[in-house]
């Protein structure tokens, strides 16, 4: 298997909840594991341009994956997942559906060894500008000779 890809099985599961009259269907995460034995399989794909967002992701207090699962207010259709808030916020802004669970100790591992083999993400530094780029020059006056 490749050294940025781990198949992971998903189960979901329906929760009925009750909001004032109404009877919402939630959906949620029931079991995420390691392999390709699930009801769901997805392919977690790590990505050197997602370096940074693994390393957020990896100092919170609780790691999380994301399931992306379809378009909002239709029955989840699993097609991808990721360990990148900046992907999940991504598709959310699409309005696709995002699931979450808490990473598995072993991805964990796994993505600390592909950030330790490929190297932190550089940090975004800006460019300092010239000095007095952007700025009017001074135009001598008679009180100020040159």
């Amino acid at each position: 298997m490749s050294d940025n890809l781990r198949a992971l099985s998903i189960t979901l599961v329906a929760e009925p909840k009750q909001v004032k009259n109404f009877t919402l269907t939630q959906w949620r995460i029931a079991e995420l594991t390691l392999g390709d034995q699930g009801p769901i399989v997805l392919n977690l794909q790590l990505s050197m341009t997602e370096r940074a967002a693994y390393r957020f992701n990896l100092t919170s207090t609780t790691p999380r994956l994301f399931v992306r699962s379809g378009f909002t207010g239709q029955t989840p259709k699993p097609d991808a997942i990721t360990a990148s808030q900046d992907v999940a916020a991504g598709w959310m802004d699409g309005e696709q559906q995002v699931l979450e669970a808490p990473m598995p100790m072993a991805i964990q591992v796994w993505i600390e060894s592909y950030l330790a083999r490929h190297g932190e993400a550089p940090m975004e530094m800006r460019k300092k500008k010239r000095k007095g780029a952007g700025r009017a020059k001074e135009t001598p006056t008679k009180e100020q000779p040159q």
